[in-house]
């Protein structure tokens, strides 16, 4: 058996750091979903030119959030589960595929929830179904994430 990070240990532990990375806090953890939040600061560059007058994040800015969410940071806590956290910090998670619908826009300012649920989780590879929401419980995109440790 393996150890039971916290959600503050994993969030700790999430290799993407600012400006890139999408988790302000996770606020639910077990071993069969996530729920992570963050909120697209207006000052962020890539407003800039997406789009000047009307910006929008972009989707594959909303990919790698749902994906340092629902893979990453759900596959290091999996990962511990099964091991340790010492064995966590010898791999990198990376993303390695999706298909995501998008049905919604994320503004500046807006804050996200992502629900990730695990599909599998086996070898070190995860598959997880996620869902992203406004605060308002808008869905802007859902889908299926894919990513798997590898050696540092």
């Amino acid at each position: 058996m393996g150890d039971r990070l916290t959600t503050d240990e994993v969030l700790a532990m999430v290799p993407q750091q600012d400006p890139f990375r999408f988790i302000d806090e996770i606020v639910e953890l077990d071993p069969d979903h996530i729920v992570a939040r963050h909120t697209f600061s207006p000052d962020a560059d890539f407003y800039r030119g997406h789009f000047p007058g009307n910006p929008i994040t972009p989707g594959v800015i909303l990919i790698e959030t749902a994906a340092q969410a629902s893979v990453v940071a759900f596959g290091i806590y999996l990962y511990a589960l099964e091991t340790s956290r010492e064995d966590v910090g010898k791999l990198l998670t990376i993303f390695t595929d999706c298909n995501v619908d998008f049905s919604g826009a994320v503004r500046p300012g807006d804050r996200v929830q992502t629900t990730g649920r695990v599909r599998f989780f086996r070898r070190k590879k995860l598959r997880a179904d996620f869902e992203m929401a406004l605060d308002d419980g808008t869905i802007v995109c859902s889908g299926e994430l894919s990513g798997m440790g590898v050696p540092r």
